[in-house]
């Protein structure tokens, strides 16, 4: 298959592409047997030598070129509706009657506060053209009118609140919420390409509007990806700040698949500066080597790594209802547990390397160490705990496996 994307260098084709690109490479099993020989990306650079050669060939195109911010809003009718005219008319002189998908925006519903927007209106304008041609040719037209847009590569300061705010967030510039009540409809990048592929394979979902509400039925006139999430701008503002927090805190906040959140936290990591990207962790070092706390997380605990220098013993203590996983990734060390229940207990020993990686669980009620055998070389162990440290209830109870 070979594929037509004009505006391959705007925000969704950028992203759109890159995956089309990793299908036709052969980088992507997951689409069944899809398969790309070709993706022609038309942008304003290209040459109209170029979009004619493109329409004659292509199997399949993806119409996303357009503007949507100037200076006069009467000119949005040429930039939207204009190309969609030129491209159109060149796909027929060829009678290339491929499916032809376009990007169209929410505000072509023309309801509510869009009303009398001139985008709107000229984005209303393409997509009548479209079902037109569609008439006209017998072609496969799918039209998306799609809500606000965010992920990564999107610009800033032109006309995306989120990537505006994940940008001077990151890079501790100043943010203005008008009114933090203010409900967003939005769609995440990878979940619009998602949809994208899903039109190729002819797998579209289709639907109707109701004012600016999208019904999915199956008959439906119009297109829509069918994961968007509807936020207040309050909650994008308050989880960005949780996230600029992270490298003091250490906490990362809940992420569950499938939320909002988990993608507006990628999406606020691809806008970090390069000095922002490396940050230090607290080292508590002493003579016997360091302990460093990692990650804390809200419900699930925390990862350390631990340090031990050569021939050094550490723990010695029990917890009553706390529990640890330790993994030895370098170095030769001994694990030793004692049931604190029983004074004639069989003391559990464990030789571990980071030779084979393996996790030895400190049971709770057992007393417990670990032990460097090495002469010369450092132990270190990642240590996965179930609860963070609570310095005023540390449940940590000093007394050694082996009594003297």
């Amino acid at each position: 298959m070979k594929v037509l994307v004009t505006g391959a260098k705007g925000f969704v084709g950028k992203n759109l592409c890159a995956q089309l690109n990793n299908i036709k490479d052969g980088k992507v099993k997951c689409y069944g047997n899809l398969t790309i020989s070709e993706v022609y990306e038309y942008d304003i650079d290209s040459t109209p030598e170029d979009l004619d050669t493109w329409c004659r060939d292509c199997d399949f195109v993806f119409n996303l070129a357009g503007v949507n911010s100037l200076k006069d809003p009467k000119e949005f009718m040429e930039g939207n509706f204009g190309f969609a005219t030129v491209l159109l008319n060149t796909l027929k002189k060829y009678k290339n009657y491929c499916p032809v998908m376009i990007s169209s925006s929410i505000q072509a519903t023309l309801a509510g506060r869009f009303g009398t927007s001139e985008y709107g209106k000229s984005k209303k304008a393409g997509e009548e053209l479209m079902f037109q041609y569609g008439k006209e040719t017998g072609a496969k037209v799918l039209v998306y009118r799609f809500p606000n847009l965010y992920g990564k590569w999107c610009r800033p300061n032109y006309n995306s609140a989120v990537a505006t705010f994940c940008n001077n967030i990151a890079n501790d510039l100043p943010i203005t919420v008008n009114d933090p009540s203010v409900d967003m409809e939005l769609l995440y990048i990878d979940d619009l390409v998602e949809e994208m592929i899903c039109a190729l394979k002819g797998e579209e979902h289709h639907c109707e509007f109701d004012g600016v509400e999208t019904v999915f039925t199956s008959d439906g006139r119009y297109c829509a990806a069918p994961v968007t999430h509807h936020v207040k701008l309050g909650e994008i503002v308050e989880l960005l700040h949780q996230f600029a927090e992270m490298p003091k805190t250490l906490m990362i906040p809940e992420i569950p698949a499938g939320s909002f959140a988990k993608r507006l936290y990628s999406t606020y990591l691809s806008y970090l500066p390069k000095d922002k990207v490396i940050f230090d962790f607290k080292m508590n070092v002493d003579q016997r080597g360091s302990f460093t706390e990692l990650v804390h997380t809200l419900n699930c605990g925390q990862v350390s790594i631990n340090i031990s220098k050569p021939g050094i013993t550490k723990g010695e203590h029990w917890h009553h209802t706390k529990w640890e996983q330790f993994i030895v990734v370098s170095g030769h060390g001994l694990i030793q547990l004692r049931n604190e229940n029983d004074s004639n207990a069989e003391i559990l020993e464990y030789e571990v390397s980071g030779e084979r990686i393996q996790s030895v669980i400190m049971l709770p009620g057992y007393t417990h160490n670990i032990i460097n055998l090495s002469d010369t070389q450092e132990l270190v162990t990642v240590m996965y705990c179930n609860e963070t440290f609570n310095p005023e209830r540390p449940d940590t109870f000093f007394d050694k496996v082996i009594k003297e």
